[in-house]
């Protein structure tokens, strides 16, 4: 199981590569607006967020509806490709694709932690940020020709699909015992939990969608700036594979810190923004305000909420959903008429995720003693 797995998230980070890097250039080269473009993309962040209340109004978590979001993967992948000079066409294939990337990682985050648990996690996951880069570094050769990224994305997602499949068939039981669970999150009760989650993800909205802009823009070449993307990478790799021993530890006091170093990151690319080797020491953060901030937190969910599936779920909607799309929104807005501010507000963020987890973690020691008195 641990080998299908790594073979997943190697194919799955791949394809968000190809989405991520490659596809709005694809969409520039065939003559779509910055608006358009954003418009395309804003829509499967949205989806992901929608996604997990359709499972609360009464879709099933099972190995239909999983093998249901591989078949739609699959056919919005070879859609695109029917749908480059329409922007409704190409909305609707991003939706689409968007639908099925959010419904399937969740339920293989499930299975990994089932199989592997904490501390093996990130040995395994680690081979999704090797695909990421690796695509990066084969692809950009073959940009001139915008239907080699297109033939990349069908084949990926194909690949997925496939290893998708052969994992849920074999962890059949592991899914179909998410059906026996009851829903008990509440995002209401357990409002300072969710929102410090989502918080952190809103301030990571200036780094994904500004920071090539925002270093170029202060004097340091694209050479460098690509350097300080790859090396961010490889710290996540690096991270992932040996975090096992700190998942051991407190996972909620891991939440707490990797949120208050990542404001100190933001902070520093905010004081120093052309400083290079500051930015490379910011970038070295990203394995704790990434790599170990997601491991803990999927972690925590996994532990915490009986029906794990449905916590995955909405973990992937509500902060890589909800929260990336916000955080774009405010990062665009922010650098458009207060440019040198942008990193300062994405501090004030993360320090307001710190401080939520910790109420969170308040509130949970008052809940303790007052069961054990």
């Amino acid at each position: 199981m641990s080998l299908l797995l790594a073979i997943f998230y190697f194919f799955y980070f791949s394809i968000i590569g190809v989405y991520i890097i490659f596809l709005p250039k694809v969409l520039s080269m065939a003559g779509y607006s910055a608006s358009d473009i954003g418009i395309i993309f804003a829509a499967a962040p949205l989806v992901r967020f929608i996604v997990p209340f359709a499972f609360i109004k009464g879709l099933k978590i099972n190995i239909v509806s999983f093998n249901i979001a591989l078949l739609i993967m699959v056919l919005s992948a070879l859609s695109f490709y029917f749908s480059l000079e329409s922007f409704y066409k190409l909305l609707l294939s991003n939706i689409a694709l968007g639908v099925g990337l959010s419904v399937v990682l969740p339920y293989v985050e499930v299975i990994s932690l089932q199989y592997l648990q904490k501390e093996r996690y990130g040995k395994i996951r680690l081979f999704g940020s090797v695909g990421f880069i690796l695509v990066a570094l084969v692809l950009v050769k073959f940009l001139e020709d915008s239907s080699m990224a297109l033939l990349y994305l069908l084949v990926l997602t194909f690949i997925t699909a496939l290893f998708g499949h052969i994992i849920a068939r074999k962890a059949s039981t592991v899914l179909e015992k998410q059906i026996e669970h009851i829903n008990d999150i509440s995002l209401l009760k357990d409002w300072k939990l969710w929102l410090g989650l989502t918080l952190m993800q809103v301030s990571f909205g200036s780094f994904y969608n500004f920071f090539t802009i925002y270093t170029t823009d202060h004097g340091v070449t694209l050479d460098i700036t690509i350097y300080l993307w790859t090396f961010g990478v490889i710290v996540e790799i690096f991270m992932l594979y040996f975090q096992g021993a700190l998942l051991r530890k407190n996972l909620l006091l891991i939440l707490q810190l990797t949120t208050f170093i990542t404001a100190i990151r933001w902070f520093l690319l905010f004081a120093f923004p052309n400083n290079v080797g500051m930015l490379f020491f910011s970038q070295s953060m990203h394995a704790l305000s990434f790599a170990l901030f997601h491991s803990a937190a999927i972690s925590y969910l996994f532990y915490f909420y009986k029906h794990k599936a449905l916590a995955q779920q909405f973990f992937s909607g509500i902060t890589y959903g909800f929260g990336a799309f916000l955080g774009a929104l405010m990062a665009g807005y922010i650098y458009e008429l207060y440019p040198s501010y942008l990193f300062l507000s994405a501090t004030f963020i993360a320090l307001m995720a710190t401080w939520f987890l910790y109420l969170w973690g308040v509130s949970q020691r008052g809940l303790s003693s007052q069961q054990s008195g």
